[in-house]
């Protein structure tokens, strides 16, 4: 439970136990007024969740019950064929690669998965991929390109793992390359953030035509507890650093790194995944026909120059003369 959220459950408890009541002796509390009481939890739901804060928001994102992308894949698809290694070196969990198959529709899926509990988060390193992570995914993607196939990639991750061996089987030469060739894969590609979006680690993936991005998801150069640390030097500013980043979707819509906003539920997409999983695949669908249609040499150019467009800055005339 997550600290915005308490008022919210003690409120529903209190409605539980009177139905309970209700049971034992239907003459305590009459339907109007057990109706009433809801009426005023659906009001509390929706005044708390119209003022989230940005670090409430980041709470969300990583809310342990939020769907995973494994749940995306199995509640998306009708077939998923999931496809292993980068022939380099081995084959890196926190990155799920594989065909499948939307609506009679087929896709390269790639995925950043966290896991479920303490065992899967461990096998998928919480969804920090290795270089041999990148590695797998850029040798699926080159796959789909060469078949035609459109890439859905599902961005979900705290970040790239530092630690060194990563560092020593290049990863930063690994989410390098994967920039340079996604830019050029002459195949659609849809990016989806659907939980964190930090940094390198978000990036390896997230080249694409056109980027979704659920409402209370992150999109991030840094998180806002690494920014805290380093920008205030004090690791209790995470809501200040949160703030400051601008990093939801409302923020990035207006500064054009971002495409779309998907709504989740009231209270984040752990409150009804059967809501988003029809929000997701709606989208991924409706981009998928727009793209399919543009020529491919049309769809590269129109990539670079999506990215060449981000990132605005101001001169000032200082009133010296210009050289």
């Amino acid at each position: 439970m997550l600290a915005h959220e308490k008022q919210i459950v003690e409120y529903e408890k209190t409605i539980s136990q009177l139905k309970e009541q209700n049971k034992k002796d239907s003459t305590l509390w009459t339907e109007d007024e057990i109706e009433q009481l809801e009426t005023k939890l659906e009001k509390l739901k929706k005044n708390i969740c119209s003022q989230l804060t940005p670090w409430e928001r980041v709470t969300i994102s990583r809310h342990p019950k939020r769907p995973k992308a494994t749940d995306y894949i199995r509640n998306l698809t009708e077939k998923f064929i999931e496809l292993h290694g980068d022939r380099a070196f081995g084959d890196d969990p926190a990155i799920i690669c594989g065909l499948a198959k939307i609506d009679d529709v087929n896709f390269m899926v790639i995925a950043q998965e966290k896991g479920h509990d303490t065992e899967s988060r461990l096998h998928r390193n919480f969804g920090m991929p290795h270089p041999e992570g990148y590695r797998k995914a850029l040798r699926y993607m080159r796959l789909a390109a060469k078949f035609h196939l459109p890439i859905l990639c599902l961005i979900d991750t705290p970040g790239a793992y530092p630690g060194l061996a990563a560092e020593e089987r290049g990863q930063g030469w690994a989410i390098a390359q994967n920039l340079f060739e996604m830019s050029r894969l002459s195949t659609p590609i849809i990016a989806i953030l659907i939980g964190e979006g930090c940094s390198g680690g978000a990036l390896g993936i997230g080249v694409a035509d056109v980027i979704g991005m659920l409402e209370h998801s992150y999109y991030s150069v840094i998180s806002p507890e690494a920014g805290s640390s380093i920008l205030w030097k004090d690791t209790n500013q995470n809501e200040t650093a949160a703030k400051a980043l601008r990093m939801h979707v409302e923020d990035l819509l207006k500064f054009k790194i971002v495409d779309a906003k998907i709504e989740e539920p009231l209270g984040g997409a752990h409150h009804d995944p059967s809501f988003i999983y029809a929000q997701v695949k709606r989208y991924v669908l409706e981009q998928y026909k727009r793209l399919t249609h543009i020529d491919p040499d049309v769809l590269v150019e129109q990539r670079y120059q999506k990215y060449r467009q981000i990132g605005k800055f101001l001169v000032e005339d200082t009133g010296l003369p210009q050289e």
